[in-house]
């Protein structure tokens, strides 16, 4: 016996009673199969309810061979031909009637205005998308961000006209068809057609099974937040609903937070963050000058110490990240006699260059980093070793200039 669908009676239930007509388990949860129900199924981009019955989570709903069952965690004390009181997570499936229906109103402004095809949907957590193939009017190659902005202005008025949304129910195509649809049916029985607007002209027409509230209205807004190039289709991400409202606040607050540091309001904030920009791009090509300059004098004192070592050079330098002394002892290389050592006590690392000939870097580092319980690598001319504590430094550049001695 297929499940009374009330949901497709009255959107609006949220409360009910209904008989159990069926329980099993299955991987430690119940399945439990009533003989009507107002909890919706997962089908046609959208997610299934979720509720109680009798006071038990409900936390899956999906509907097999016209039969729909409701996934309870754990094991659920029903007994078959009882009754139960079930609830719909109300705030669950109120915005899922208003992200639905958003899909609905800019899938058929797309069409209507552009020929665009919805060929895709996906509700996600966070956001929606469609994707649109451009298919049905050869005026139009591209969906640009003007175009988008003026189906979202249209999408909306549709909204703020609260035109009807009315779901007709049909037992064959023949009917069906008699509508102005949108899509072409991809079904032959059990029909439901989801108009808005007037059936003459209508903003959409459509075969969905979904839910969808009464009215347009109160779909509240709907808000594109970006159009992308996805498989030679346009797909565009956006949210309806409460969602579009928490987004907007969400981005005000971002906005007003900008505002305070850059000093500035909405009107002018690109503006003198786009000057503050310009400034730091000058101050970041200043500084560059000034560590390049830094690097030369760094250069200069590390040639004199190989000058004075008796082989083996150790310099350390302060406010240099590890890339500045990499690039100051590859400058140097071919005045290394035996070793240079370059150290980061910031960073604790020890740099090593030679030859390759008179030492081999990377066997060296092999061998003595983990007396310190270091760790580190590299080549014939250059490695490093890393130690775990900057103060253990000085000991282990020790017994490197014992070991090669």
């Amino acid at each position: 016996m297929n499940t009374i669908k009330l949901f497709q009676e009255d959107v609006y239930i949220k409360k009910f009673t209904a008989t159990v007509i069926n329980k099993d388990i299955e991987d430690g949860k119940s399945v439990i199969i009533l003989d009507r129900t107002a909890f919706f199924p997962a089908g046609g981009g959208q997610s299934s309810d979720f509720g109680t019955i009798n006071g038990l989570s409900v936390l899956d709903v999906f509907e097999k061979n016209g039969v729909i069952s409701h996934i309870i965690s754990g094991s659920a004390d029903f007994n078959t031909d009882e009754m139960v009181t079930c609830e719909i997570d109300w705030p669950h499936r109120f915005k899922n009637m208003q992200r639905h229906c958003g899909e609905h109103i800019l899938s058929g402004m797309f069409f209507r205005e552009y020929g665009g095809v919805n060929r895709g949907f996906h509700m996600g957590k966070e956001y929606m998308t469609i994707d649109i193939s451009l298919e049905e009017n050869s005026n139009f190659t591209e969906i640009t961000w003007a175009m988008a902005k003026n189906i979202e202005n249209l999408s909306n008025s549709i909204i703020w006209k609260n035109a009807p949304v009315i779901t007709r129910f049909f037992e064959n195509r023949e009917e069906a068809e008699k509508l102005p649809l949108r899509k072409a049916l991809a079904v032959d029985d059990d029909i439901a057609i989801v108009c808005v607007g007037n059936i003459e002209n209508p903003s959409d027409c459509v075969a969905c099974c979904g839910t969808h509230p009464a009215f347009a209205g109160e779909v509240g807004l709907i808000k594109i937040l970006k159009v992308e190039i996805n498989k030679g289709m346009y797909r565009i991400h956006f949210k309806a609903g409460e969602e579009a409202l928490l987004d907007y606040q969400e981005k005000h607050e971002i906005i007003a937070k900008l505002n305070s540091r850059y000093s500035a309001n909405t009107f002018d904030l690109l503006e003198k963050v786009f000057i503050q920009e310009e400034k730091n791009k000058a101050y970041r090509a200043q500084l560059n000058t000034f560590r390049q300059l830094l690097l030369k004098e760094r250069v200069m004192e590390t040639e004199a110490a190989l000058v004075s070592s008796d082989g083996i050079a150790v310099v350390s330098f302060e406010a240099l990240k590890v890339d500045d002394l990499l690039q100051i002892g590859r400058s140097v290389t071919d005045e290394i006699s035996k070793l240079l050592l370059i150290i980061s006590y910031e960073e604790s690392t020890i740099l090593f260059f030679s030859d390759g000939k008179t030492v081999d870097c990377g066997k060296l580092v092999k061998e003595t980093a983990h007396i310190y319980n270091g760790k580190g690598g590299g080549n014939n001319n250059q490695a490093r070793a890393i130690l775990p504590k900057p103060e253990n430094i000085p000991t282990y550049i020790d017994l490197i200039q014992k070991h090669l001695r």
